[in-house]
């Protein structure tokens, strides 16, 4: 029997127009007026709140969204939050056009509502119980889902009783020395890619050089180091997998993989499915993805959330996410299968909330322990031979990682042109208010009135301070002494001149000075402003010591407190059992996380007025966004990170590899190692890294052209508008706009989104529509018509093969961004050509999102009157470049990719 529409009234708005359809009507276009008005009456059917909000210019719309009814019954299950998304979810036939969509909402509403009664219903368990919350959450679905669930027989387990709970596992003996040779690394690769696969020498070339990471250390703190630049179609992933897996099989080591993307990270777990199974025979886990505390479900945040914590929408979104932690794979929130969309349909900061943000882990003292995501996953690395995890957590754990067994010593870093960056994020430091802010609350408790499960140390460490008298004082002492940072409303008191407290002062007169001495234009433009930290006058210096003491005050009792419990470990009291040891030994963790962020700090503000370290940058700096202030601080970052890097990582590591597709610098006389060298950490450590590349098999001088649109000119927003909408015409959907600032970005958005849309060309947008990153693509990748606009984050890890991106557009050159910390490093690094490799790698990695099959064929086009030309080389040896008018370049992309002689061409240099 065919489905019947659902007799609710439906409603669609995009760029292209509004569509609305009565419970038993017809389908009518509306003015936007029209169905703001039709929106407001009466809840409808809709897709997509929030982008539908947007779409109409009517933030208070509320409906019944077909995306919370998904996310309902099929928790944990992939979707698409489209219409074209929702039917393919569904196995439902797609509307053609805007017009059509609203009956297809009823046909998809009916769909759910009927698969709730159905017998096979996989997610049937604990659907009863969710909803009975939900209606009393007065959740817009609830009374129309009620009629189609049945209550079970017997009562539903509650979440947090039915989650499986880890086991504790004997430490893994420390890994065999061996050697692996070059025939069986070979065929470790055949196996994996299978005997019908085409045979490539690149890749057979590369696996074998990957193997000499694994070979035995000869000297201590000097471990193997590969570098290695495998082009794009090598095969790299099942290159480097291949040595990996017979290492890890022969020697019972742990070999770690670590991205800088979320999406390598998916395509990994993927890939790794031909070298492992999914379960061991005794059922533990051989691949394992890691990621920071702050990915994943917080079961006693959520606990929280359940019974009172959340309120209104949030409290529903906090039922849903009940209902995806009883189906959920690992518990990853950002990026696992928790659908991305899911947090933005509530248009708050929910889904964070039911994360670990802030360290605030209380480890064994938890009641949901024993079943914590987060604790299953670091176990289970432990016992894994592939762990995938990303570049901040492997720098993470290697510097102040809780377990010394679980520090990673083989390492491949993938996407390694990113780690000089992670590297440099996660060795800095920055005395900041908000930072600031979260250490009080950490020490002292929740602000008065505020809700959560947020505690102090006092809560946290009560046993211990009534057993310990020392103990106590140093918990007392620290919160005395904590009260002398910021606390809520800080951004507001220091804007009326009335700061609190040493370090509120001390940021007041950051922000004074920075206002004082900002010369570049940016506060005028709503962006951030910063200043270096030098010619300080004395009485900002004074301020400097006065916080730097207050910080020491804070720092010594923390020290204290760490050294009690370590004496109550020693000694341990009859009423510590096991799981009070753990939740110490996390204490003392935390602890030493913040003792050492305290230190940092003091030891930047000690350098004020002072001579300057050559080995550290320093500057102060006022974070603005949409022209309102957010952030105040002091910063400090390494001159060069990869020293650290090298100290932490390299140092205690016996093999490790850095491979990208981009990972040196392409000059006129071929490929740079040097700067990669460089970058890679080595030097420091006085190793000499080996080298190897692979060239990619694609044949990038037949499939893609580069054209250099002369025509448009700089600071012409309304010729920059004009020219995306013509190439997106010209194209016919498929453009990947890159844009380097997102003032830009909007305003070419908003003025020619309607024109597109009414085409049948949609188009979305980064810091426009209100979806996250991941889901925009995922949106892109499943429409070929679509075209999408972003900024650094599209530039890299992005992989659409296929018919959805033809044609990839840059706004213009991508110069880096003139800041202080940029131009200490340009000084040190060759001036302009220091730059020059920036440009060349953004470039490179901008192209290379283009042609990702051997099929794929498209134009990259830069849209720039003065491209210089050293710049070229970035691009693949052999493709074609041409310097034309906007005119010429919109033939040549309505042509399709050719490269046919008749219009005069720039070669690239060989």
């Amino acid at each position: 029997m065919p489905l019947q529409p659902l007799p609710l009234p439906a409603l669609h708005a995009s760029h292209a127009g509004s569509w609305y359809r009565a419970a038993n009507g017809e389908t009518e276009g509306l003015s936007k007026g029209q169905a703001v008005m039709a929106a407001a009456d009466t809840p409808h059917l809709i897709v997509n709140a929030p982008l539908i909000a947007t779409r109409l210019g009517y933030p208070d719309l509320s409906g019944l969204d077909l995306l919370e009814l998904f996310a309902f019954v099929h928790p944990a299950k992939f979707c698409v939050p489209t219409p074209k998304g929702l039917a393919h979810a569904l196995d439902l036939e797609e509307p053609e056009d805007g017009a059509q969509v609203p009956e297809f909402l009823q046909l998809a509403a009916t769909q759910l509502l009927e698969h709730c009664e159905a017998e096979d219903w996989a997610e049937r368990e604990g659907a009863w119980s969710v909803l009975q919350s939900l209606a009393k959450l007065r959740w817009a679905w609830a009374p129309v889902v009620a009629p189609h669930i049945r209550q079970p027989k017997t009562a539903e387990k509650w979440l947090f009783s039915k989650l499986p709970e880890w086991q504790e596992a004997p430490e893994r003996p420390q890994p065999a020395q061996l050697t692996l040779g070059e025939d069986r690394i070979l065929g470790q690769l055949e196996e994996l890619t299978g005997a019908a696969a085409e045979r490539r020498e690149g890749q057979r070339d590369y696996a074998s050089a990957v193997g000499t990471i694994f070979a035995p250390r000869e000297k201590k703190a000097r471990p193997h180091v590969l570098l290695a630049e495998a082009g794009t179609g090598i095969g790299k992933t099942l290159g480097y997998l291949a040595p990996s897996s017979l290492w890890s099989r022969e020697a019972q080591g742990t070999v770690w993989v670590s991205t800088y993307t979320k999406n390598l990270q998916r395509q990994l777990r993927a890939e790794s499915r031909r070298a492992w199974p999914e379960e061991r025979p005794d059922g533990s886990r051989p691949v394992v993805v890691r990621k920071g505390r702050e990915n994943y479900l917080c079961l006693l945040n959520l606990e929280d959330a359940v019974q009172g914590g959340f309120g209104g929408r949030a409290a529903i979104l906090a039922q849903l996410v009940a209902r995806w932690a009883a189906f959920t794979q690992d518990g990853d929130m950002i990026g696992g299968d928790l659908p991305g969309w899911l947090g933005t349909l509530f248009r708050n900061r929910a889904i964070k909330s039911l994360t670990d943000q802030r360290g605030e882990c209380v480890y064994a003292g938890c009641p949901h322990y024993r079943k914590c995501f987060i604790e299953r996953a670091a176990r289970a690395s432990a016992q894994a031979d592939l762990v995938i995890a990303n570049h901040a957590l492997v720098m993470v754990n290697a510097a102040r990682g809780r377990d010394h067994a679980q520090r990673p010593t083989r390492i491949i870093f993938d996407e390694g042109h990113h780690v000089f960056d992670a590297a440099d994020s996660t060795f800095s430091a920055a005395l900041t208010g908000q930072e600031a802010i979260e250490l009080r609350r950490w020490i002292i408790g929740p602000e008065r009135g505020s809700k959560g499960r947020r505690r102090g140390l006092s809560a946290r460490l009560a046993d211990v301070a009534s057993y310990d008298e020392a103990g106590g004082e140093a918990i007392e002492a620290a919160r005395e002494a904590a009260h002398a940072l910021p606390s809520d409303g800080w951004l507001g008191r220091i804007a009326e001149n009335a700061p609190s407290g040493e370090i509120e002062t001390l940021l007041a007169a950051v922000r004074a000075i920075t206002y004082a001495r900002d010369e570049s234009g940016a506060a005028d433009a709503g962006y951030g402003i910063q200043t270096e930290a030098a010619g300080l006058e004395g009485n900002f210096v004074e301020l400097a010591q006065a916080a730097a003491q207050a910080l020491a005050a804070i720092r010594q009792p923390l020290i204290k407190l760490g050294v009690r419990l370590e004496a109550m470990l020693e000694d341990a009291p009859d009423w510590l059992d096991g799981q009070g040891r753990a939740r110490i030994e996390g204490a003392r963790f935390s602890l030493s996380w913040r003792i050492d962020t305290l230190a940092a700090w003091e030891s930047l503000l000690g350098r004020l007025g002072g001579p300057a370290d050559p080995e550290f940058v320093d500057w102060l700096a006022v974070e603005r966004g949409d022209a309102r202030e957010f952030d105040i601080g002091l910063y400090r970052h390494f001159l060069d990170p990869m020293k650290p890097f090298a100290n932490t990582v390299l140092d205690g590591a016996h093999g490790v590899m850095l491979t990208s597709a981009t990972l040196t610098d392409r000059v006129a006389e071929g490929r740079d190692w040097s700067s990669a060298i460089a970058r890679s950490g080595a030097p420091h450590i006085e190793v000499q890294p080996k080298v190897a590349q692979a060239e990619s098999p694609f044949d990038y001088a037949s499939n893609a052209e580069v054209l250099i649109v002369t025509d448009v000119k700089k600071g012409d927003l309304a010729g920059l508008a004009g020219a995306y909408a013509r190439i997106v015409e010209a194209s016919g959907g498929g453009v990947l706009g890159l844009f380097t600032a997102i003032r830009r970005l909007r305003a070419v958005h908003g003025r020619i989104a309607d024109r597109l849309a009414r085409a049948g060309l949609p188009l979305f947008a980064q810091h426009v529509d209100p979806i996250d990153t991941g889901t925009l693509v995922d949106i892109f990748r499943d429409d070929p018509r679509a075209s999408l606009l972003g900024t650094d984050a599209l530039r890299d890890g992005v992989d659409v093969p296929g018919e959805s991106l033809r044609c990839v557009v840059m706004e213009q050159v991508p110069w880096p961004k003139p800041s202080i910390l940029h131009r200490a490093r340009r000084a040190a690094q060759g001036g302009s050509s220091y730059d020059d490799r920036i440009i060349r790698g953004r470039l490179a990695q901008a192209f290379g999102r283009l042609i990702r099959s051997r099929d794929d064929r498209g134009h990259f086009i830069v849209l720039s009157p003065a491209f210089p030309s050293r710049l070229l080389t970035a691009f693949p040896t052999g493709v074609t470049i041409t310097r034309l008018s906007l005119d010429e370049a919109l033939q040549r992309v309505a042509a399709g990719v050719s490269c046919e002689p008749g219009i005069e061409r720039e070669e690239r240099p060989a």
